[in-house]
Order: structure tokens, then C-alpha cells, then sequence
């Protein structure tokens, strides 16, 4: 399906369905496409939310994982959005880690998938050979557990980003900022319920580093998911969907006393 995006100030946004908001972030080279699959799922029990992040349109000095940051959480403010189920992919991931952090107030609980924050084999550190198609091709199908889900559209993009001096710039930046914000020291701080959703064939985070996060966030449970790669939520909608589902249903059933 096609989705409205929204406009307010200067954020742009979808926004689908009632109920507790659940704002993706996508990562590096994540699109709205990616979450195809749980837009269409959860709007039918959450308001889903996908800001429109301006990963590579933000002026250099602020082209940092805490820039974007700081664009949720003003994201967050501006729509007045609470208790918030805040899900990240890659890059996405790192960011809602960071304004969990800063700003916990509005989050209810976290969702990290493939996240960075501790240790990734990075995409976007440099591109030596950026112009050629084939190398982007490999790079991109490194993603997934199935090349084939690297379809030519999506390495088109990719291909397309990457050739474009200033974009190119901006995506080693933010790797690079991504590589420098190692957050093992402050993890312990996240008191929120977080679920950590992995795929056991991922080979940019590749899953010591989701049990690594399983160990330093005190509130935190670990699925992993068979024959996937770095992005569960595009390879396995369905598992991935019933593993969040039944994690999100978890949080609001009343607390039984004995």
C-alpha cells in the first residue's frame, strides 16, 4: 500500500493507525520500504510512525548519530507522542538508544534490531570503489541472509547515494560518528523493557553483539531469528512481527498480584 506522508513544521512523517505510537527508525540506507511489514501489521493495533529522517539533508557538523537524536526526540516533542515504543534498525537502533538516554520520559519501551552502539562491520566507513556497481551490489547484499532480497531497485539506491559526492561524505560521517558513540559504558542506565530482535546471520552486528547488549541493559530479552541477516524486520516479517507482537501485548497486561 501506499502511505500518506504527513507534514508538521519541519518534520515529515507517516502515521497509520490508533494507539500507543510506535516510531521506526530506519538505518544508514533504510527507507520507509523497510518497514513495510509492520506498518501494515501494527496499525491495526498501534499508531505506527515513521519520521522521515534527514540522515543525509543536515548540515556536516551535525551529521552525528547524537544529531539525529536530537531530530527524534524534537520529533517526539512536537507531536507531544507518549509512552512510546521506539524501534530501531542499524543506525535506527543506536539513535533510539541514545534518546532513550537523554530523554526517557516519553519512551515506554525499546525495540533493537541489527542496532549499532557497540561493534558493526560498517557499510558506509568508505566506499574506495563507490562507482563501481558491482561492488555496491556485494555490499548491499550483505545485508541479508538471502541476496536476492538486494533487489535491483534497492542497490540502485544505494548505488545512486553513494555517487553523490556530499551524501557520500555524509554517510562516512555518520558511520564513523556511529564507530565513536560506543554506548557499553552507559547501557546499564536503560531501565525500559527492550527487545532485541537478531538475526543469526547477521554479519554487520553479528549476534555476540546482541548478546552483548542482552547482557549490559538490565530489562532486556533476546530473540534470535534463523537463515536472516542485519534486517529481520524486511527477511522475516512474519516471525519478526509475532516476536514484537507478543512482546508489546506482555507490557500491557496487568500486573498480577500475589
Amino acid at each position: 500500500m501506499n502511505y500518506e506522508i504527513k507534514e508538521f513544521d519541519k518534520f515529515r512523517y507517516v502515521e497509520e493507525g490508533e494507539g500507543e505510537p510506535l516510531v521506526l527508525l530506519h538505518g544508514l540506507f533504510g527507507a520507509l520500504s523497510n518497514f513495510k511489514g509492520i506498518i501494515d501489521y501494527f496499525r491495526h493495533h498501534n499508531k505506527v510512525v515513521v519520521p522521515i529522517l534527514p540522515l543525509l539533508d543536515m548540515d556536516i557538523l551535525h551529521t552525528s548519530v547524537n544529531g539525529v537524536a536530537r531530530f527524534v526526540h524534537q520529533f517526539l516533542e512536537a507531536m507531544d507522542y507518549r509512552n512510546v515504543h521506539l524501534l530501531g534498525n542499524s543506525l535506527g537502533g543506536h539513535v533510539a538508544l541514545v534518546v532513550a538516554l537523554k530523554h526517557p520520559e516519553r519512551i515506554k519501551s525499546l525495540i533493537l534490531t541489527g542496532s549499532s552502539g557497540l561493534f558493526e562491520n560498517g557499510m558506509g566507513d568508505s566506499y574506495p570503489k563507490r562507482r563501481d556497481y558491482e561492488y555496491v551490489r556485494k555490499k548491499t547484499e550483505l545485508t541479508f541472509y538471502d541476496p536476492k532480497l538486494a533487489t535491483k531497485e534497492l542497490v540502485d539506491e544505494v548505488y545512486s547515494i553513494t555517487n553523490n559526492r556530499m551524501k557520500a561524505i555524509k554517510i562516512v560521517a555518520l558511520a564513523k560518528s556511529a564507530i565513536r558513540n560506543n554506548l557499553s559504558e552507559e547501557l546499564h542506565k536503560i531501565k525500559h523493557p527492550t527487545l532485541l530482535v537478531w538475526g543469526k546471520n547477521d554479519i554487520i552486528t553479528p549476534p555476540f553483539v546482541a548478546r552483548e547488549f542482552n547482557r549490559l541493559i538490565p530489562n532486556s530479552e533476546l530473540h534470535f531469528v534463523d537463515k536472516c541477516g542485519h534486517a529481520p524486520m524486511m527477511e522475516v516479517p512474519d516471525e519478526f512481527n509475532a516476536i514484537l507482537h507478543k512482546f508489546l501485548k506482555k507490557l500491557n497486561q496487568p500486573a498480577t498480584v500475589s
